[in-house]
């Protein structure tokens, strides 16, 4: 009988060596783009909804919200330092009530991705 082996996978002998990690696929990378691409998509989508939301607002809601707009930039570390502009922009749309609830689940979404 011979000694026959039905290899179907990928086969990697090592043997010694320092710093060996294995097969790349090309399946392993560092994702941050795509990341900084949902933040970026998530802080424009929350100016547009705090945009459409102004004129449902009071004078001091939308004083507030005005003074928010700038604040919201695509930048993780900025944002986690501007966490009581994102409360006082969440605090608001939830008192608009429905109208607000887009706001408010757009938020959820960025401070997801904050993590």
């Amino acid at each position: 009988m011979s000694d026959t082996s039905n290899n179907f996978g990928s086969i990697v002998n090592m043997n010694g060596g320092r710093g060996n990690t294995g097969i790349n696929h090309g399946t392993v990378h560092n994702d941050s783009t795509a990341q900084d691409t949902e933040l970026q998509a998530a802080v424009t989508d929350l100016i547009r909804l705090l945009n459409d939301l102004r004129p449902e607002l009071t004078p001091d809601q939308a004083q507030t919200v005005e003074d928010a707009l700038p604040a919201l930039t695509p930048d993780r570390a900025a944002l986690r330092e501007r966490g009581m502009i994102l409360a006082s922009v969440s605090q608001i749309a939830a008192t608009v009530g429905e109208m607000g609830r887009p706001v408010v689940e757009a938020l959820g979404r960025l401070l997801a991705l904050l993590g």
